[in-house]
């Protein structure tokens, strides 16, 4: 009797833990609004509130791998082992170089995409702030995609604890930032432990009486048979539809997730097949006068199973720009960094208000 009162309570304990551990990340899940306001945090030197059309802007899309994602590293959901950067001293000398790039190019705006606050991935590296000390000169807004107090994957090497999000940064100061939450989610208890998608929104006035409304996203990957990318793109479709109809100038750039039209990661040179996480983007997205602002010839993205290789990993174009008919696209180029301290290149483009 004894020895079966035993083998039961060894049994129970981690069955306790386990309901224990998920009853934890139900009850503190992070369930954002549809629409949330965001705070602006100023620069040190404001340039002028109003856009003046006719003038050429430039603004530079970039997902950073929350730092720790450099050529070295291999990422567990892309089928390599690891989940967390190398050391603190390496999140630090990647945020710091994505930050040196970042301020070179002089951009009047940048769209980041995971950038941590304060994650166990990334030791711990506020590298909002860090990005902020290095681009005083800039307004910014961030925004929460993924918010969880502990990911138990990879069960050896676990993700731990994750605050991470995007950063809207501008040398203008914005009329308005808004959160809005993407539908789309994974089925209980996946979603405790899943990215909570997002785009933000950015408004900025222009001296003929309409906005440019800029965009920056951060869409699914991984979701099984595409339905929760249908959703989000849906979704945006609709947006995108609503704010035609003001007339506005409409700016979204960010990581798809998608091969992007007018793009083929057959021109790349690599050893391994296409991803099955990679879609084709869908042709009948958007307006038709819309336009993409991608470089065809600079991969923004390689593969994670494996650490950065020339000729080996796959390469795709999956950041860019979806642009309104009333903007002129002057110039897009990716800028290849050869993944040196992230698993993305990042896309400029240079543009005019019509």
């Amino acid at each position: 009797m004894k020895k079966k009162t035993i083998f039961f309570s060894l049994i129970s304990i981690p069955v306790c833990i386990v309901i224990i551990f998920l009853l934890y990340v139900t009850l503190t899940d992070y369930v954002p609004a549809e629409r949330e306001p965001l705070t602006e945090t100023a620069a040190i030197d404001s340039q002028n509130a109003t856009l003046s059309a006719g003038t050429t802007l430039t603004a530079v899309t970039f997902n950073l791998g929350y730092a720790g994602l450099d050529q070295d590293q291999d990422f567990f959901m892309d089928g390599g082992s690891n989940s967390r950067s190398s050391s603190k001293e390496k999140t630090e000398e990647n945020i710091t170089a994505l930050g040196s790039f970042l301020q070179k190019q002089e951009a009047d705006f940048v769209l980041l995409q995971e950038v941590d606050v304060k994650s166990s991935r990334s030791f711990k590296v506020n590298e909002v702030d860090a990005l902020r000390s290095q681009l005083p000169q800039l307004h910014s807004a961030f925004a929460y995609n993924y918010k969880v107090p502990w990911v138990p994957v990879p069960v050896f090497k676990p993700m731990g604890s994750v605050q991470s999000g995007l950063l809207t940064m501008s040398a203008f100061q914005a009329q308005s930032h808004t959160r809005f939450d993407l539908p789309g989610k994974e089925s209980w208890p996946v979603q405790q432990m899943e990215l909570d998608r997002a785009f933000v929104e950015s408004r900025y006035k222009v001296d003929n009486g309409k906005e440019l409304v800029l965009l920056n996203l951060h869409l699914s990957a991984f979701d099984e048979g595409g339905k929760i990318r249908k959703q989000q793109l849906d979704y945006l479709e609709n947006y995108i539809a609503e704010e035609t109809r003001a007339n506005n100038y409409l700016l979204i750039g960010g990581n798809w997730n998608h091969s992007l039209p007018g793009t083929d990661p057959a021109s790349f040179p690599a050893k391994q097949p296409w991803p099955e996480w990679l879609q084709p983007f869908p042709d009948s997205f958007g307006p038709a006068d819309f336009k993409w602002a991608a470089d065809a010839l600079t991969p923004s993205v390689r593969t994670l199973d494996v650490a950065f290789e020339e000729g080996l990993n796959f390469l795709a174009v999956i950041d860019g720009f979806f642009v309104s008919p009333n903007i002129e696209i002057t110039a897009v180029n990716g800028v290849n960094l050869q993944f040196a301290n992230s698993d993305h290149n990042p896309v400029l483009l240079t543009f005019r208000l019509l």
